[in-house]
């Protein structure tokens, strides 16, 4: 028979010398041998039992509830709960990864954040309640392929970095129209039409019915917040749409 010692358990597993003492305690998981001096020795089958503990352990399962059925699951059954705990893991961190994409084409949109944009990174609930709301207002609006085709092709703050550049370019070039004072019918107004209306058939991929109706739904403030869309300023879409309409009709 094979013996560790609770110091080479200890080392294997990445357990405290007093959580084994504890678990031995409350009979959670009792060690093969126990000498006279207080050593203890686990065999194979209770390094299996503490790996079994340390996987129901990390779903966040009481200790109480583990010693309850830890000697009935089985290794699938337990490989099942690991996997699980896994795959959370895993959406949380591609929702922490998500949002702080977004944060980063927003500072390179804006310059600067706010504190108060960190919050739903720490909000589960929070991103939950917009996934709804941006759900009912996708079904209001737009029939069930053209959400799909909106799914797949809308850049996201949260990735297509390339596509987000282009766009925020485009509205940086706007601020820079502002602040230079040209108007949309101006040379450079002209050429931010040209841009968007190329760049809008790329992202709908030609579909000219689809961009009218996610572009009128984007005018809207309430809307483009409900589809978790970057807030334009209204200054700014109200120069595009200038711009567009002047260069269409020059196209004319």
């Amino acid at each position: 028979m094979i013996y560790f010692s609770t110091g080479e358990v200890s080392k294997k597993l990445n357990l405290s010398l007093r959580t084994l003492r504890y678990y031995d305690e409350i009979g959670l998981v009792k060690p093969a041998l126990k000498e006279d001096n207080g050593k203890r020795y686990y065999t194979p089958e209770n390094m299996l039992l503490l790996e079994k503990v340390l996987l129901l352990k990390a779903t966040s399962m009481s200790l109480e509830d583990i010693k309850k059925i830890i000697s009935q699951i089985t290794i699938q059954k337990t490989l099942a709960v690991h996997k699980e705990q896994l795959e959370q893991n895993i959406k949380h961190l591609q929702q922490s990864l998500d949002y702080t994409n977004t944060l980063i084409n927003t500072l390179k949109l804006e310059g600067d954040i706010y504190w108060d944009q960190l919050l739903p990174l720490l909000s589960e609930e929070n991103q939950s309640l917009k996934q709804q709301r941006k759900k009912k207002v996708l079904e209001k609006l737009f029939s069930e392929e053209e959400q799909a085709a909106l799914i797949e092709q809308l850049p996201k703050m949260e990735s297509n970095p390339e596509q987000m550049a282009k766009w925020i370019n485009l509205i940086k070039r706007i601020e820079l129209c502002f602040e230079e004072g040209k108007t949309p019918y101006s040379r450079e107004g002209q050429l931010i039409a040209q841009d968007t209306l190329i760049l809008s058939n790329e992202t709908f991929k030609g579909n000219a019915e689809l961009a009218d109706k996610f572009w009128e739904a984007r005018k809207s403030k309430e809307t483009s917040s409900d589809l978790n869309l970057y807030p334009v300023n209204e200054e700014v879409m109200i120069f595009l749409e200038e711009a567009i309409l002047h260069y269409e009709k020059e196209q004319l």
